[in-house]
């Protein structure tokens, strides 16, 4: 087998595999947005979503099997959210290693149970095979009409763009956990809290959607930056960021112990908010229904984005989470 690919980065590769498959007619959506989707007839959407969590890359020191496997459905189910389509059912295709225990698959089971249930889903099959390490490879089915499902490509230029939460904190657990960085205890508890137990936003993506107040949505998960540039990409459009949504503990703590606050709230990945654009005639009736945080506006400047900090303004580095790099 070939190994010249190594190193080409997930996002290569993707664009590699979707550029050699034949396009379905009628597709609603094209290859690269949070979910696929078919149509059913009658304005009615089937979403799917299939994501994969690697024990060797996605499970950080210290995650337990239910944790990791509750983490597993809601990756998936935040991809959801960002369309604004409630989980229905969900297939739980397991790879396990050789030797683990009874009370190991009580808790991967009850971890993938808790989570379905959480998001009011619910497990119906899958399939099981031996691997060298733990794999969970999970796919959602959803249904939706097809007009208030939110796409990538629909931001334009004057929209403002917000978030549903603060972000940073998924990243300094990853650094509480990988390098042993002291923090105190609330923010520490937090912090890995947001690592080992994230939340999927479903509640506030089907609520905006289901209102039409969004003209795009992404979810969080390889970062804000990578997420933003995403978006732009996909709506050939450019974002000025004016306010970093930052945790405001964490933004203390960074600055008292020499930490870059800024590279922590835009590169970090494992964070499950969401990115949202919308007209600025509605971002006041959104707020009446879901807490947002607006960060900035959308631009006509395609494919830029800038950061307005402390007077100054710096290009945001199109960078985030990637496997395979």
């Amino acid at each position: 087998m070939s190994v010249s690919g190594a190193g080409l980065g997930e996002r290569k590769i993707i664009e590699l595999i979707t550029g050699l498959q034949d396009r379905m007619r009628g597709n609603p959506l094209p290859f690269g947005e949070d979910v696929a989707a078919v149509r059913l007839g009658k304005g009615r959407l089937g979403v799917l979503k299939c994501d994969m969590l690697v024990g060797a890359t996605d499970v950080p020191s210290g995650m337990s099997l239910w944790q990791a496997s509750r983490k597993a459905v809601v990756s998936s189910v935040s991809d959801f959210a960002a369309k604004g389509v409630r989980p229905k059912v969900i297939l739980a295709s397991l790879g396990l290693p050789k030797g683990l225990g009874e009370d190991e698959i009580r808790q991967i089971g009850s971890g993938l149970n808790a989570a379905a249930k959480e998001y009011g889903a619910h497990i119906i099959g899958g399939d099981t095979n031996e691997a060298e390490g733990l794999t969970i490879d999970i796919c959602v089915f959803g249904i939706c009409r097809e007009k208030i499902l939110v796409r990538r490509d629909t931001a334009r230029d004057g929209d403002v763009v917000a978030v549903t939460g603060p972000f940073g904190l998924a990243s300094l657990g990853l650094k509480i956990v990988k390098e042993g960085l002291e923090a105190p205890q609330d923010l520490r508890v937090r912090a890995l809290d947001a690592v080992y137990m994230p939340k999927a936003r479903l509640v506030e993506g089907v609520t905006l959607a289901s209102n039409r107040l969004l003209t795009s949505s992404i979810d969080s998960s390889d970062g804000l930056a990578w997420s933003l540039y995403e978006l732009a990409r996909a709506s050939s459009v450019g974002f000025e960021i004016d306010r970093l949504p930052v945790d405001g503990d964490l933004e203390r703590f960074a600055l008292e112990n020499g930490i870059d606050h800024v590279d922590l709230t835009l590169y970090g990945g494992e964070e499950y908010e969401l990115v949202v654009t919308l007209s600025p005639r509605m971002f006041g009736r959104a707020m009446r229904r879901i807490p947002l945080i607006p960060i900035g506006r959308v631009t006509g400047d395609v494919g830029r984005i800038v950061l307005r900090v402390d007077g100054r303004v710096l290009d945001v580095e199109p960078k985030g989470y990637e496997h395979l790099k």
